[in-house]
């Protein structure tokens, strides 16, 4: 694919979205449109709204790439993706609407009256938004440099620019119709190729997907480094070489002895055909049947890396904001649940195809192991099977796909990290609250664009994976026992709070900082959900327990609120945007 008709496709659907938008802004006119579009919008179109939001850089990307370097085991991703909409299906979703709150800080302060419970909580909203909006902005940076060759910068200023036009301009009801546009483009734009590239393997006699050894070059090879990565080179290979390689300068025929090698930026490595394929030394790519079958990840403990993983993804969904945020824009608690049926459905239809592309990309696109970047094979596998103008047709459809999810998942983002600066920073100095809401939603995206550009790249999926960990640590204990257990107090929610989402927090950042690959405590450090999230609930329910005079006051009106269908004529007192800014700034 030409980068003209790459920069065309990413460009179309940005027209598109803002195009979407602009509906939306038509019918924004009050704050409580802005925040929560009025509380008016039906399951199917939330559905598909919480469709675009959820499936993210990482489902569209990120899933496919793990699976290509490390097969089997990355499957749990998507099964942990669409699993923990049960889970809230089960215990959150119908009680969370009824709460009349908008946010997560909201529900913490109504079920706790504790303006520092609700402190706590907008810190850790802020924390695991930006942590969530780092891959997006990496994962576009890495789209249009595969497809433009522009630079890396220039990805994440686009999505944030059309992300702030639409969220700026209608707030939660412009996004609505752009996210529920945005999922159906995001699956045609991933099944419509899936199905070429199937036939295609199909035609070429269906060659087994895994083999007894690492992949190798099947013709002889031409890999260009876009970008300077170290590789580990295991049997000698000569290749030709045009470019910087461990400092020197080459140009016609060179040895890669067996070891790590450092390749400059731009340069381009002729390999023969029947060579074992170098991997980049950020990977630890699985070979033949551990690449096949489960537990058999390139970790030391795969039994607890695995479990710790499962734990993050099934109660991580329940406390990721951006999600939560959905459900207070519907009608009532019986539209929250068949919401989330819908959700469960086309979660489901649509990761049919991220692993689909993994396990082809390991037969027609291995040398992306080489160069580290293999959450691009969705990007590159059509063109690489499919020749001519229908191959850049399907290229430039997957690469509007995958811009449509950075776009989707932002505003998301965007949304519900706005709310919370809105309301707990910037509305203490700014009285009107959609101005308010407009500059919390600037600073929503600055800073992770800041990280995003100067933190080094790891696996889009693993990010997200860890911003679910912290959610699973924090949130997930705060609204199963703010739910559903009364002697539930401020002081103990507040010290869970901070035990299990700072914890899981540092140990975020100490595997983005440091990178640990070795030791017991390496996977406890890139896995931590599987103890933070246990320690968060202990924590709670021993200070709760010590603490019973610190139960809230109105703690039985709010559980019976939470709890009693809508059919019930009860003046719940729902929350109201208006009246919460005027309760603010008065």
């Amino acid at each position: 694919m030409s980068p003209t008709l790459g920069l065309a496709a990413i460009l179309a659907t940005a027209v598109l979205t803002i195009l979407v938008g602009a509906i939306g802004v038509r019918a924004a006119r009050t704050t409580s449109d802005f925040y929560v579009a009025s509380r008016s919008v039906t399951p199917w179109w939330n559905a598909s709204a919480i469709g675009g939001e959820y499936l993210s850089a990482a489902s569209f990307l990120g899933v496919a790439g793990l699976v290509l370097a490390y097969g089997a085991d990355m499957l749990w991703f998507p099964v942990g993706y669409t699993a923990g909409y049960l889970v809230l299906l089960v215990l959150v979703a119908a009680p969370l609407r009824r709460s009349g709150a908008y946010t997560l800080p909201d529900f913490a302060e109504a079920r706790l009256e504790s303006l520092t419970a609700r402190r706590t909580a907008s810190i850790l909203v802020v924390t695991i938004g930006w942590l969530y909006l780092l891959p997006q902005f990496q994962a576009a940076g890495l789209t249009v440099r595969t497809v433009t060759g522009a630079p890396r910068w220039v990805g994440p200023v686009l999505v944030a620019v059309v992300v702030l036009v639409g969220v700026l301009a209608g707030g939660m009801r412009s996004i609505t119709f752009v996210q529920a546009f945005q999922y159906w483009l995001k699956l045609t734009a991933l099944a419509l190729p899936a199905v070429f590239v199937l036939l295609l393997w199909r035609a070429d006699g269906a060659p087994t997907l895994h083999q007894d050894g690492l992949p190798t070059f099947t013709e002889t090879t031409t890999v260009e480094v876009a970008t300077g990565v170290s590789v580990s080179v295991g049997d000698p290979v000569r290749v030709v070489v045009d470019g910087e390689i461990d400092g020197t300068v080459h140009d016609g025929p060179l040895l890669l002895e067996r070891g790590s090698h450092a390749i400059a930026s731009g340069s381009e490595l002729t390999f023969p055909a029947g060579s074992a394929i170098p991997h980049a030394d950020a990977l630890q790519p699985l070979a033949g049947e551990e690449w096949v079958l489960p537990l058999r990840s390139a970790t030391d403990y795969p039994l607890y890396a695995t479990y710790s993983l499962i734990v993050a993804l099934f109660f991580g969904t329940m406390g990721l904001p951006h999600v939560l945020v959905r459900f207070y824009t519907n009608p009532d608690g019986r539209a929250a649940r068949r919401t989330t049926l819908v959700v469960l459905g086309l979660l489901g239809i649509f990761y049919l195809f991220p692993t689909i592309y993994g396990a082809l990309g390991r037969l027609y696109t291995p040398d992306l192991l080489l160069t580290g970047r293999t959450d691009a094979v969705v990007l590159l596998l059509p063109g690489r099977l499919i020749e001519g103008t229908a191959g850049d047709a399907l290229s430039a459809l997957v690469t509007a796909g995958a811009f449509a999810a950075f776009l989707s998942t932002s505003s998301g983002l965007t949304i519900s990290v706005a709310g919370v600066l809105s309301q707990d920073l910037i509305g203490r100095r700014v009285r009107n609250p959609v101005t308010a809401f407009r500059l919390g939603a600037s600073l929503a995206l600055v800073v992770p664009i800041a990280l995003a550009l100067v933190s080094p790249s790891l696996g889009i999926a693993d990010v997200v994976g860890l911003a679910f960990a912290v959610a699973a640590s924090s949130f997930c204990p705060l609204l199963l026992l703010g739910i559903w257990w009364r002697r539930l107090t401020s002081v103990g929610a507040i010290a869970g709070l901070v035990t299990g989402g700072g914890l899981s927090t540092l140990a975020v950042v100490a595997t983005i900082v440091a990178s640990p690959a070795g030791g017991w405590w390496a996977p406890l450090l890139a896995q931590p959900a599987a103890w933070t999230m246990p320690l968060a609930f202990l924590v709670m329910v021993l200070v709760s327990l010590a603490t019973p005079g610190r139960v809230a006051a109105g703690v039985n009106r709010t559980m019976v609120r939470l709890h009693t269908p809508e059919s019930v004529d009860l003046d719940r007192g729902d929350w109201d945007p208006e009246d919460r800014w005027r309760s603010r700034t008065s």
